[in-house]
């Protein structure tokens, strides 16, 4: 199988794709699932998170709640609302709007990577799964016969891609529709055989791929496929933007003090590694080694002093400021050494409003609100490229890709 391949995709059909599409199941909670679903018959969250119509506490993962997936998934064909396209193609897909208050806009295709390329490390990855949400996954595509949520792939600029894309995303698109967030989702089929041909020799001349997000999603079509070893198991659903295009947002922290650590305790022992000062609202970091602390109805400014982040090594990822973090507050100052498993830290994406943060400090029983700058998408390259392995919730890529418009079925 080649880097990057076609696929005979199930896609939502253009006309009523509105009615399907919905966000990740792993970006919401349960609640937010329901919310979201809530008078949305078609929508595919009834796939992805089958659980929103099942009692309160039923396993996610669970027969009843796989079934359930399937039976969704199953539904939606019977009724015309995903239909099968007939050849091979690969997808175009555009996401526009505004995020953040920014204008943003990436142009990618959609595909098969192979499995294979993935477990050599030519399709990068930069971060831990966790065992139980990978078999989770896994069992959700062996349930339903197919992957129906893509990863989020980076590549280097390509012209030889672009070229390709150019004279395609000038027509009109196929599916074209507004989703979460205001939010624009175009697809157009790619079907000519030559421009199918040009993308793959591309996509194949090019050094690596980079997992940008859907790790958990990556690995579980890989376990799939090491157990049955066909043809269609031999690649996992993606979608592939150039790392130019891309946006990354912070990914910021809640944390609970110790017991008998108070706010102001906390303030103050912060006061050793970083510079403070009380700041008059919510601080936004513009640079590296700035951060924002949230806590007792007020925010400040942190600012690591010289010297005092200096990691012990050369791993990039050391570098990162959710490293800094870890090594000079979460860990000696709240005890938090293992912020993959420790129940006392929480992580919001950078699409937050900061008043989300103040809530959860006020009222939700969190210490602490702490916003850091973005990662860069060269700050991942380069840990990848080293071998390394980021701190858990490095990056947040928005806009999200929705669920439904495109799923590979295993047969």
């Amino acid at each position: 199988m080649p880097l990057f391949a076609p696929l005979r995709a199930l896609r939502a059909r253009p006309d009523r794709a509105v009615e399907v599409a919905a966000l990740p199941y792993d970006v919401m909670s349960r609640a937010e699932a329901i919310a979201m679903a809530a008078g949305r018959p078609h929508a595919f969250l009834h796939v992805s998170r089958p659980d929103i119509d099942l009692p309160e506490g039923a396993d996610p993962d669970g027969p009843e709640a796989l079934a359930r997936a399937a039976e969704a998934l199953a539904g939606l064909q019977a009724q015309g609302l995903l239909v099968r396209d007939g050849a091979p193609a690969f997808h175009a897909y555009r996401l526009s709007g505004t995020v953040a208050g920014q204008p943003v806009g990436q142009t990618g295709i959609v595909g098969l990577a192979d499995v294979a390329a993935y477990e050599a490390g030519r399709i990068a990855r930069h971060e831990r799964t966790r065992p139980a949400k990978q078999a989770g996954r896994a069992a959700h595509i062996e349930a339903l016969g197919a992957q129906t949520g893509p990863a989020f792939l980076l590549h280097p600029p390509a012209p030889a891609i672009r070229d390709v894309l150019a004279p395609v995303t000038a027509a009109p698109p196929e599916t074209d529709l507004t989703g979460p967030g205001g939010i624009r989702h175009e697809l157009w089929p790619i079907t000519d055989p030559v421009a199918i041909d040009a993308l793959v020799a591309a996509f194949e001349a090019l050094p690596r791929l980079y997992i940008a997000d859907g790790h958990h999603r990556s690995a579980a079509a890989a376990m799939v496929h090491a157990r049955l070893g066909t043809a269609a198991s031999a690649g996992f659903l993606a979608v592939a933007f150039p790392a130019d295009e891309v946006t990354l947002l912070p990914y910021h922290r809640l944390v609970r003090a110790p017991e008998g650590l108070t706010a102001e305790a906390l303030v103050a022992a912060a006061g050793g590694p970083f510079a403070v000062e009380a700041a008059d609202g919510p601080v936004t970091p513009a640079a590296p080694g700035r951060f924002g602390l949230y806590c007792a109805g007020r925010w400040w400014r942190l600012a690591v002093r010289p010297g005092a982040a200096t990691p012990d090594g050369e791993d990039p990822a050391d570098q990162l400021d959710v490293a800094v973090l870890q090594r000079l507050l979460l860990g000696p100052v709240l005890g938090i050494t293992d912020p993959r498993t420790d129940p006392r830290i929480d992580f919001v994406g950078g699409v937050r409003p900061a008043a989300d943060l103040e809530r959860a400090v006020d009222h939700d029983g969190w210490t602490a609100a702490i916003t850091l700058h973005p990662t860069t998408v060269t700050d991942l390259v380069g840990v990848a490229d080293a071998g390394g392995i980021m701190p858990p919730k490095s990056t947040w890529f928005e806009p999200k890709l929705l669920d439904g418009l495109v799923s590979h079925v295993l047969d």
